[in-house]
């Protein structure tokens, strides 16, 4: 009999395969007294699984796709950086040392040590970085289960063509199942904005998330059908379901299979409309990624890359040196760079000095331009160095979490003043570089019209739009039900934005997770966007939903949309738009 079992759909597309069951809990461990004479065997085989687990995690860093977001590579480096650290690669060897207790002891107690403090905390931010410290623990047992002395360790089962089903999966497990040749992912848990997820989308991994008690329900060898875009799981499909989603597969390979024709084609819609389609990168290596897309320019260059894992900030010919060769790769199309946003979810010891304290709730504090203004050392030397790069392309300046009016003034008075003082010292900056703004803030986009007034251009960020708007984490699993690009709240500031652009006459592109999502992608060209921003590899499947589209068609769907309350009923006129 065929089972049915809804979730929430995290990357689209079909799989078909037996499922592989999981056992990602973390495991019971018992404390075992060693004689004397094991003990340094004991060290040794603690720290030959501290560097397997990392020579793990330094080849997944190697097979993540150009072009995924930089927070999935920093979380990676978090775990690498937490195998370095004291309480997992030398506190466990004193325990084991001092008590004379296996390896696996000795790591728990640790394990249990470090939970327990981030438990106090109040930020519950914080409070979800115990997560990591389980995923490393749970890699080091792994590993330490493969370095059993004298144990004969059983070949792994193959994964290829198998339906992955798990409680829950760090980006490094979904990076390391891609590469085993898996068909598919089910958890127990997560959302649609874990680092997890959006590497399985940059993967083209079909995945579908909170299908709870999914390992009771699902046994291992069981037939399955996984649909990423329905967020659907069918167990033991009969022969009439499994042809009808293996009819699907094969139309989806050859959707992608096509795409690459509309490579030199432009974004013009079938009324004649033209929309700019741009890319996202992370650093200058994901170039060829943005060519290969046939970008019309880059939406968003984000240049906390440069910042990150050293102990001291970039100065201004590195970073200018940078700037330049994204923008001479560009060759003459426009480049908008984002000023450095830390805080937050991104810290790092070379951006700034924060005098030994922690923010009570890190999304909400000192980050983006209100840390760039505070540190006005750092902010101009990244100034200076954009400013230097002007004069071989394009670039646009972009603000990120605007709040306030006077954030706009400052900015402005700073540039101009760094565009006198490198005149004075013989540079030759472009005479006219615009400045422009992230609406990714409620206030600022309930005010769009007044920053519009002050700026050359809005661009609106989605994800941290969503969060603020909807008082949610993002990557907290418990309340990634909420994350609703379509909440009634959230149309009625994109619409607010839109006619604050509209009314000082002044271009408003897109450069969230949103952008890059073909189920709004009409819903946005029907509300006014002409300007989208997304990753490389959704730009094309973007172009084709655009130039399948006839704009005078969608006004009546824009009303209804608008008019619309319930979830369900909204989300049913955006399908039929769609269709």
């Amino acid at each position: 009999m065929t089972i049915y079992i809804s979730g929430i759909g995290l990357s689209r597309g079909i799989a078909l395969g037996d499922a592989h069951v999981l056992d990602r809990l973390q495991p019971d461990v018992s404390e075992t007294r060693l004689p004397e004479g094991r003990v340094d065997d004991e060290v040794a085989r603690y720290k030959a699984a501290l560097r397997s687990a990392q020579e793990q995690l330094h080849s997944v860093l190697e097979q993540i796709p150009r072009g995924t977001p930089q927070d999935i590579r920093e979380f990676i480096d978090t775990h690498l950086l937490m195998l370095n650290d004291a309480p997992i690669a030398e506190a466990p060897v004193k325990l084991i040392r001092e008590h004379r207790v296996n390896a696996e002891w000795a790591l728990k107690q640790e394990r249990d040590a470090l939970v327990e403090v981030f438990d106090a905390m109040d930020d519950p931010y914080l409070k979800t970085r115990r997560d990591d410290v389980d995923h490393v623990v749970k890699r080091v047992l792994t590993a330490l289960a493969q370095h059993e002395s004298g144990t004969e360790q059983p070949e792994p089962p193959s994964l290829e063509g198998r339906v992955i089903i798990a409680d829950d999966l760090a980006a490094a497990d979904v990076a390391q199942f891609q590469r085993a040749g898996v068909a598919g992912l089910i958890t127990e848990f997560g959302g649609p904005m874990s680092h997890s997820a959006i590497l399985a989308r940059s993967f083209r991994l079909p995945a579908v998330a909170g299908v709870h008690h999914a390992r009771q329900l699902l046994r291992e060898h069981d037939a399955l059908v996984l649909d990423g875009e329905r967020g659907v799981v069918l167990s033991e499909p009969d022969s009439r379901i499994r042809e009808h989603y293996e009819k699907r597969l094969r139309r989806e390979r050859r959707y992608f299979s096509g795409l690459g024709k509309l490579k030199g084609r432009r974004a013009v819609t079938r009324d004649g409309t033209r929309v700019r389609l741009q890319a996202n990168i992370e650093r200058p290596e994901d170039m060829d990624l943005v060519r290969e897309a046939g970008a019309t320019g880059i939406g968003l260059f984000r240049t906390e890359f440069l910042f990150m894992n050293r102990a001291k900030p970039p100065g201004e010919e590195e970073q200018y040196e940078a700037y330049v060769s994204v923008l001479e790769g560009m060759r003459g199309k426009p480049v908008t760079i984002r000023t450095l946003d830390l805080g937050a979810d991104k810290q790092v010891d070379g951006g700034r000095d924060t005098e030994g304290t922690v923010a009570t709730n890190p999304a909400l504090g000192l980050r983006a331009i209100r840390l760039c203004l505070r540190e006005q050392s750092l902010f101009r030397t990244q100034l200076r160095a954009l400013l230097r790069a002007s004069t071989h392309g394009r670039v646009r300046i972009m603000v990120p979490m605007l709040t306030i009016a006077r954030e706009v003034f400052q900015v402005r008075h700073l540039v101009r003043a760094l565009m006198r003082e490198l005149k004075q010292e013989g540079h030759k900056p472009a005479e006219e570089v615009p400045v422009g703004g992230m609406i990714e803030v409620p206030a600022a986009a309930v005010s769009a019209p007044l920053f519009a007034k002050y700026l050359d251009f809005l661009s609106i960020g989605t994800n941290d739009l969503i969060q603020y708007t909807l008082a949610i984490d993002r990557v907290d699993d418990t309340v990634g039900y909420l994350y609703d690009p379509l909440h009634p709240s959230m149309l009625k500031l994109l619409q607010m934005i839109l006619e604050g652009g509209r009314r000082q006459d002044k271009p408003v592109a897109m450069c969230g997770e949103m952008a890059g999502d073909l189920q709004y992608t009409r819903l946005l060209l029907g509300l006014g966007l002409r300007e989208l921003s997304m990753h490389p590899g959704n730009l094309l499947e973007v172009k084709r939903v655009v130039t399948g589209t006839d704009l005078t068609e969608l006004p009546p769907f824009i009303r209804r949309i608008q008019r619309t309350t319930n979830p369900g009923s909204l989300r049913a006129v955006l399908r039929e738009m769609n269709e």
